[in-house]
């Protein structure tokens, strides 16, 4: 299997280059970091939710996740400020390749009636949002093990300026956006 690092050096940054006529190879627009997010709302009545929470992550991403704290108190969520609420983990370097590379070739097709993602999630700034409605795509997860069916964000953080970069920049990837 190709490293998708390689494939960016050897074809993707040169297309770029090309399309978009960039001056200086520092232009062309690359990833920064994916973060993979997983907000619990049963955890403030069950702690071992997030213990398990983080096992998934942990195997879905490769490296260990940790959880994510409540900032203020709401009464009416029963949530008071500092109680843990959810999982987090942002994958840097070869990490992340290799999710990227996962996600787009072996999870995403695995989704029942998958026609691609949506290609208008971006921010206005290069960034793209992908929302998965349960982790049993991944093939790390075994569906015996899996106590509740939760989803989860995965943002693609990137160096591009504007959309279209960023689109582009994922379509050379092999993101699978819907037509």
């Amino acid at each position: 299997m190709a490293r998708l690092r390689d494939y960016y050096k050897s074809e993707v940054a040169p297309a770029l280059m090309k399309k978009f006529n960039y001056k200086s190879p520092m232009q062309i627009p690359r990833f920064d970091k994916i973060v993979i997010n997983v907000g619990t709302g049963d955890a403030k009545d069950n702690s071992k939710v997030i213990e398990n929470v983080i096992e998934e992550v942990t195997m879905i991403s490769g490296q260990k996740a940790v959880p994510t704290y409540a900032k203020k108190s709401v009464a009416n969520f029963k949530l008071r400020q500092g109680m843990k609420i959810g999982v987090k983990v942002t994958l840097r370097g070869e990490k992340m390749y290799e999710f990227m590379d996962r996600l787009f070739n072996f999870s995403l097709p695995r989704v029942r009636d998958f026609k691609g993602i949506n290609p208008n999630a971006f921010d206005g700034r290069g960034n793209y949002s992908l929302g998965l409605k349960e982790q049993l795509i991944f093939p790390e997860i075994e569906y015996d093990k899996v106590d509740k069916i939760r989803g989860m964000d995965i943002a693609f953080v990137t160096t591009a300026q504007t959309d279209e970069e960023a689109r582009e920049l994922l379509t050379l990837m092999g993101a699978p956006f819907a037509k």
